[in-house]
């Protein structure tokens, strides 16, 4: 007979492969479709063995159909009663593509009565109760040429009799075969699937692990056939039982972090007797370690279907190098739909190759890491833990063939080779360790020319700011603890390889200066562009909200060095702020864009009648109060306001109380959707100072200070209201290699 393995579009050459496997010789007809010859010992072992297919069809006729006359008349005059006996029911499906017959409805009409012809003819009975078993029937048209074909499987073989319950986007069994078969895996490896849902993948790895039929557990439409010998079918499921492996130990994980999707998957296991051999663990990606080497990652992650779904799952994606190069031995093989997936993770693929998950077009991604090494074979694989990189000899018994032999591979698609050491994702170069090297001696140098600081009460300063180009660092010491902020600069490490790199200047710059790492704080200084103007200002990079009490000479200040891109303190204001404290006993002091308040504590501690602090932002005023409270100011004298400063400026012009010194200390770009307005401190610095003067005393004192590099001062604009001097060499401190950090102006009303 001539039988013909339906699978899905990509899966062709697997399937092909499994058919060799089983001992036929098949051919890929076209897209989907995979025949061989076989009786129908064939027609029971396939549908029990078949692991990526969907069905098994018995092929009846095969004819060209260029209209119904053609059609009708050919089924008709044929010998249906051979295959299908009076009694069976017999409906017919239908698909047509690049025919005439375009309607499919009307060739399924056509070629139901023509059957209906044929067997009453052939049996000679005048009626066909259909009361029998299933033959279901298939006319598939393409270019005209009609193949009619008998489905011998029933329900698709997909659905192999463990997945009695069902969650959410399950992966199809067929699908979940398919992708480890084009993996490198075999049972000697250990396997993670860190997005297992309802355990399919696992499951599947476990069951050819231990060579468990994929049909052993279900029923066929073909077992109640009158031609098929029943006999037949218990020889193939007697054959599938025999093959069984049991004395294999695997190491097959699933995670997952729904806890109801871990129950489905653990009772799949159980219905197929492959709970002892599955760990499955609730446990976010974001946790994901192994200890062994030379696994797979094999996982089918959430990717969704709409552009919203996608840019919602995008932190996910982002995440996955850095989360996979803590495996720097193991191979990752990931389906997903999610556009531009290699941009996303800022890696080539090995191999790609389109599959499709139900109807959404996906693509396979296989990166494959080191092989493991041959017998009496040693390899050094670099692992990078908390910034330490170190190479570990590898060595390996004998490794176990997987089931699918090198002479069954087609041309079309060879297993992998695999490369000898480099990690997939991270790992170090060389130059990478040399940049280590320099940036210790650096740091070591700093700390020794500052190491009298601390005595003098300086707790908090800056150790290194980019002295090195290629080390695009600013490193600075609060008290005991280290804050690193680095600098976007061109180079050519994707993510992973820059994360290792960004750990191992960690580990560096902790060792470097005797501070433990948990005290060591790395930020990215990463700009977010406004969608509405264009501009672009930092954002927040964590949320933990943990608050360091540090001091600065007899004072307090608390600092949050995890969670901003800015601590809470400007290092480069510390003579600024003493000007200040020199300038305010007895008296009104006002700090405009204050945000924690520093300069108000020290007005403040200098003895200032009054202090007024105002920010746009509730967060950074109620960070400014606690200041306050922490150096014992609180009383009615000390108000705090949460305003805009353009807004504030207008609403104090009429005010009978003027303010004798202020401190405007401006952000250089900020937008909010409670303001009508954006601030640009080059576009509203002079307006804001023509208006503040309406609000000091005779002989007030102004500081003005920005961080804007291209600032241009509307000195001619403000001359009429301030004598203006610029301080800016005065104000930055020595330990500031660049002397530009900001630039600062006295101003004083006249």
């Amino acid at each position: 007979m001539k039988l013909t393995a339906a699978c899905a579009f990509g899966l062709e050459a697997i399937v092909k492969r499994e058919l060799i496997a089983l001992g036929y010789d098949p051919t890929v007809t076209q897209p989907g479709r995979v025949t061989f010859e076989g009786d129908w010992i064939a027609v029971c072992r396939s549908n029990v063995w078949l692991r990526t297919a969907d069905r098994v069809l018995l092929q009846v006729q095969q004819f060209e159909a260029p209209d119904f006359d053609a059609l009708f008349e050919t089924v008709k005059e044929f010998d249906w009663s051979q295959f299908i006996p009076p009694d069976a029911s017999f409906p017919v499906i239908g698909r047509s593509r690049l025919s005439k017959l375009t309607s499919v409805p009307a060739v399924q009409r056509s070629v139901k009565r023509a059957l209906v012809e044929s067997l009453k003819k052939h049996h000679a009975t005048g009626s066909l109760p259909e009361s029998g078993a299933v033959y279901k029937i298939e006319v598939a048209i393409l270019n005209d040429v009609a193949t009619l074909t008998i489905d011998t499987t029933g329900p698709s073989l997909h659905k192999r009799g463990y997945r009695k319950l069902v969650g959410a986007a399950p992966l199809k069994e067929t699908l979940a075969a398919a992708l480890i078969d084009l993996s490198v895996w075999n049972k000697d490896r250990p396997l993670i699937d860190p997005f297992c849902g309802t355990g399919t993948i696992p499951i599947e790895a476990a069951c050819r692990a231990l060579n468990i039929a994929p049909g052993i557990h279900r029923q066929f439409a073909s077992t109640k056939w009158t031609d098929c010998d029943p006999s037949i079918w218990e020889a193939a499921l007697d054959e599938a039982r025999d093959l069984q492996i049991k004395d294999v130990e695997l190491q097959i994980l699933g995670f997952d972090i729904d806890a109801n999707a871990l129950k489905l998957a653990r009772f799949h296991a159980e219905q197929v007797s492959v709970e002892n051999q599955i760990h499955f663990q609730q446990r976010p990606f974001s946790e994901l370690r192994n200890k062994r080497d030379y696994g797979c990652i094999i996982t089918n992650p959430p990717y969704g279907e709409r552009m919203s779904e996608h840019e919602a799952l995008l932190p996910l994606y982002e995440s996955m190098p850095m989360v996979l190069q803590r495996l720097p031995s193991w191979s990752h093989f990931i389906l997903t739909s999610m556009p531009k997936f290699e941009q996303i993770v800022q890696k080539k693929a090995t191999r790609r190759r389109k599959l499709f998950n139900g109807r959404i077009e996906c693509t396979y991604y296989q990166f494959l890491g080191p092989r493991p090494p041959r017998p009496n074979e040693i390899t050094e694989v670099e692992t990078t833990v908390n910034g330490v990189t170190t190479s570990v000899s590898k060595s390996s018994e004998p490794e176990q063939q997987t089931a699918r032999s090198a002479e069954n591979l087609t041309k079309a698609d060879p297993k992998p080779v695999e490369p000898k050491t480099q990690p997939v994702f991270g790992g170090l170069r060389p130059k990478d360790r040399e940049q280590a090297e320099l940036f210790r001696n650096r740091l070591i140098k700093r700390a020794r020319h500052l190491r009298r600081w601390p005595k003098r009460g300086v707790t908090c300063f800056r150790i290194y700011e980019r002295d090195v180009p290629e080390l695009p660092f600013v490193v600075d010491r609060y008290e005991d603890f280290i804050h690193i902020t680095e600098y976007e600069r061109p180079h050519d490490r994707d993510l992973a390889r820059h994360s290792a790199w960004l750990e191992l200047m960690t580990q560096t710059a902790a060792t470097a200066l005797d501070v433990p790492i948990q005290k060591v704080f790395l930020k990215r200084r990463v700009k977010k562009i406004s969608a509405d103007s264009g501009k672009s200002q930092y954002t927040k990079v964590n949320d933990l909200g943990k608050l360091h009490e540090v001091r600065e000479g007899d004072l307090k200040f608390l600092v949050n060095l995890s969670d901003y891109v800015d601590t809470g303190l400007f290092l480069d204001h510390r003579i600024t702020r003493e000007m200040v404290r020199r300038e305010s006993p007895d008296k009104r002091f006002l700090n405009l864009f204050a945000y924690t308040g520093s300069f108000s504590v020290y007005a403040a501690s200098g003895g200032a009648k009054s202090t007024t602090t105002v920010d746009f932002s509730k967060k950074y005023v109620d960070w400014a109060t606690k200041n306050m409270k922490a150096n014992g100011f609180d009383g009615a004298n000390h108000q705090y306001i949460v305003l805009d400063a353009m807004t504030f400026v207008e609403n104090s012009k009429t005010h009978p109380i003027k303010f004798d010194l202020a401190v405007v200390d401006p952000p250089t770009y900020s937008n909010s959707k409670r303001t009508h307005r954006d601030w640009d401190v080059q576009a509203c610095h002079a307006e804001l100072l023509k208006g503040l003067a309406e609000c000091l005393s005779e002989n007030a004192v102004v500081y003005f200070s920005t961080n804007f590099k291209r600032f241009r001062f509307e000195e001619s604009v403000l001359k009429p209201v301030y004598n203006i001097v610029e301080i800016s060499k005065q104000t930055v401190p020595e330990d500031f290699r660049n002397r530009r950090i900001h630039r600062c102006w006295k101003l004083t009303k006249q």
